[in-house]
């Protein structure tokens, strides 16, 4: 099993900055990648950004590239997303999650964490 606890999360005003963390732990060595997923109210869960584990391959949503930026500390297992340029329309709930390959897909991750809330207002 592995475990993942989000933070960071809190409430900004349109345009600022937040920084996400995650640390993972337990059989982190069965972790090959690890990603961001969100859920604004009313809407499905979405995809955000995911990482390898060697930090050679990043994806972002297309909604998010250019303003978010995925990241990770081997060493610490942590996965971070530094958001920059938030919008009122980024206000949800941020998921952490962790699985055995890199996918925007959010049924293939093994491992979630229990959420972060972020709101922008605006």
């Amino acid at each position: 099993q592995v475990q993942l606890v989000e933070s960071g999360g809190g409430l900004v005003q349109a345009g600022g900055s937040l920084r996400l963390s995650c640390a993972a732990s337990g059989r982190t060595f069965t972790v090959i990648a690890m990603g961001w997923f969100r859920r604004a109210p009313g809407k499905e869960r979405e995809f955000v950004a995911a990482i390898s584990r060697s930090g050679a391959n990043r994806y972002y949503a297309d909604s998010v590239k250019g303003r978010f930026t995925i990241s990770l500390d081997s060493v610490k297992n942590t996965v971070s997303l530094q958001m920059n340029s938030l919008k009122p329309e980024d206000t949800a709930v941020y998921y952490c999650a962790a699985g055995s390959r890199i996918t925007s897909v959010a049924e293939e991750y093994d491992f979630w964490g229990q959420g972060t809330q972020v709101t922008v207002s605006s």
